[in-house]
């Protein structure tokens, strides 16, 4: 999954985030269906599987014989129950990744399960992951990287164009309902050493046509856009809208690209929200290595505070052992994450408040008044997205014993926006939007404490 070889610009190097023109009574750009779907997900997890697990290579050359493929207890029950328990309504699987190893069996190329030994060369991982995430009520999305390290076609840009969307309609045809087409930008050196052109706008209508309810992820989108970094942190702030020409195509590199991945943009005209996308292990496929270097739970619930927290959603890596199962550490650490945000958002301090609007063109006042005084650390914020996203600044505010006190302020709220602030102890709650793109929609506000 790694672009660190294809965006070598520096996150560091994000310019800031755009300027708000002023009110515009044009048409706000709103989500799809699908699109509102896959933010409410909030998160997915990631499934980086294939030869480079029994390499223990991150990428792998496209030269691997097909044979070392052979999982000796795949079980994705396994993986979607462990999802499920910790709160994942989402599943993507790397059915093919830059070393052109196909997880099911496919007619474009001999490398794949077909000639693998596990279950006599008559396995099929990508109908083992569907059927159990059919079973446990989760969402499908499959990869298909778009760089061959080993089809010969890789770099006769007409032909292999056909083969790769051969293997598309593949996945798209054989499966019954994906939710998810995920896709990145990888362009390396094929078997001939030759660069590949690809037909973006080709693929694109392919899956529209073969799963029109389904998401297409990209660095470009066309309906979900990458964050900018694989570090599994969203921008702040971060719009749902953008502007297309800002990232034309998947793997597009430089400074503005990178921030418009990061930020998104408040006059943008299309809807293309972030996913942000990051391991729970340092490495994205799995490494024996790595076993004592698992994520812990309070990185994991820093993580969704980042992401989702930020008007994203979290995509995290959770790699499969050459047994074809989640480790039990990563499964532990999974399931504590769970437990810690269970803690923290049982209980809304503020949900018997009355809650009073005075909202204007551009702008106006949510306020709280809570029943009595109550103690809190974090504040969750929502725009109902439905109708887009407009608050460009707000400020929250809590009445104390010795005045109003500023808790936290921030430039865009969308799907969700969780603020922490030291512990204090208010009796009402004021959300002052200081700036909007458009005349506000009812915010919701939520209130929560969990002692340190």
């Amino acid at each position: 999954m790694d672009r660190r070889s294809f965006l070598t610009t520096s996150t560091a190097a994000i310019i800031g985030a755009p300027l708000v023109r002023p009110y515009m009574t044009r048409v706000r750009p709103r989500p799809s269906p699908a699109q509102l779907r896959w933010q409410q997900d909030e998160l997915a997890m990631f499934l980086h599987f294939g030869v480079n697990t029994f390499t223990d290579r991150e990428w792998g050359y496209g030269t691997e014989d097909p044979a070392i493929f052979n999982p000796t207890a795949l079980d994705a029950r396994q993986w979607t129950r462990a999802a499920k328990a910790a709160g994942f309504r989402a599943m993507v699987l790397t059915a093919k990744h830059h070393d052109g190893f196909c997880l099911w069996p496919t007619a474009t190329t001999p490398h794949s399960v077909l000639k693998s030994p596990w279950r006599g060369g008559y396995g099929d991982v990508v109908r083992d992951l569907v059927s159990a995430c059919r079973a446990d009520g989760l969402r499908v999305g499959l990869y298909c990287s778009p760089w061959d390290r080993n089809h010969p076609a890789y770099g006769d840009s007409t032909r292999y164009n056909d083969v790769f969307h051969s293997q598309i309609t593949e996945l798209l045809t054989r499966y019954g309902l994906v939710n998810e087409v995920w896709f990145d930008g990888a362009n390396g050196e094929g078997p001939n050493g030759k660069r590949q052109i690809y037909d973006w706008p080709r693929t694109f209508a392919l899956v529209k046509r073969l799963q029109p309810d389904a998401v297409i992820f990209s660095d470009a989108g066309p309906d979900v856009r990458w964050c900018g970094n694989e570090t599994g942190s969203a921008g702040d702030p971060n719009w749902s809208t953008v502007d297309p020409a800002s990232v034309p195509y998947p793997g597009a590199d430089g400074p503005q690209i990178i921030s418009a991945l990061q930020h998104g943009d408040p006059n943008g005209s299309v809807w293309r929200p972030a996913e942000a996308d990051t391991s729970i292990r340092p490495g994205w496929f799995y490494h024996p290595a790595e076993d004592d270097k698992v994520r812990p739970a309070a990185n994991l619930v820093a993580l969704y505070h980042n992401s989702v927290g930020r008007n994203a959603k979290l995509l995290l890596n959770v790699p499969p052992t050459r047994a074809g199962l989640l480790h039990a550490t990563d499964i532990s650490s999974l399931a504590a994450m769970r437990a810690a945000l269970d803690a923290l958002f049982e209980n809304d301090l503020g949900a018997e408040a009355t809650l009073e609007s005075s909202l204007g063109p551009d702008g106006g006042k949510v306020e709280l008044r809570l029943r009595q005084p109550i103690t809190t650390s974090v504040a969750r914020l929502s725009e109902e997205i439905e109708n887009g996203q407009v608050v460009a600044r707000y400020t929250l505010s809590g009445l104390t014993d010795s005045g109003w006190r500023v808790l936290s302020s921030g430039n865009t709220i969308g799907y969700a926006k969780i603020d922490r602030f030291p512990t204090i102890t208010v009796r009402e709650v004021l959300l002052t939007i200081d700036q909007a793109v458009d005349k506000p929609g009812p915010i919701g506000i939520s209130l929560y404490h969990v002692a340190p």
